[in-house]
């Protein structure tokens, strides 16, 4: 259609400047039917849709209370105790460790948190002072006792029996049982007994 259209006008220029012996007349231009404008836009290629894009979907939001429980550590003190020998420690009190509660409000985002506040915080259980006992007694001095004799008879320079004429520096109170050499002389009968 579009060809023979083009064609007249050519032959219809030429008409009209001389340059065809023999012109047909001209035909009017006629306004095209329903059908042919149909069949153009058909030949005509039309451009793609442009696909639309999907929406992204928004992501859900939850908000939840989540509460939270803490230890709280217990001290730790040291008292004096005259009834134990010095260096000697003695747990009086077992510590206890405490418990905290905090309350908060999550909010969640696509499954993922993006927010915390903290409503409340309670101490639930209160912590226990572990309290231990030092020694501060005086350890009462080791006696050393003779092996000549079967009672303890200190080792000296000398020993006297207590209430003697001797001298000491110490004294035994008696009856010693002499069971070695009587190195001080407290057996003065040699009867095996001595400061009688």
């Amino acid at each position: 259609m579009k060809v023979r259209k083009v064609l007249l006008r050519v032959a219809t220029a030429a008409c009209v400047a001389g340059m065809l012996v023999a012109c047909a007349p001209s035909e009017p231009e006629r306004t095209p039917d329903i059908a042919e404008v149909a069949a153009e836009a058909e030949e005509t290629p039309s451009a793609e849709p442009t696909p639309s894009a999907e929406p992204t979907p928004t992501p859900a939001v939850e908000v939840k209370t989540v509460t939270v429980t803490q230890k709280i550590p217990f001290k730790r003190t040291t008292i004096k105790d005259s009834s134990l020998t010095e260096g000697t420690r003695k747990v009086r009190t077992k510590g206890v460790a405490g418990v905290k509660t905090s309350t908060y409000e999550v909010t969640l985002t696509g499954g993922q948190e993006t927010g915390r506040k903290l409503l409340s915080q309670v101490v639930t259980k209160q912590p226990v002072t572990e309290v231990t006992a030092v020694g501060t007694k005086k350890k009462a001095p080791t006696r050393q006792c003779d092996p000549n004799y079967s009672g303890c008879v200190p080792i000296a320079s000398d020993v006297d029996c207590a209430g003697g004429s001797g001298n000491g520096p110490a004294y035994v109170s008696g009856p010693i049982k002499v069971t070695g050499d009587d190195i001080y002389g407290l057996d003065n009968d040699n009867d095996g007994t001595a400061c009688e």
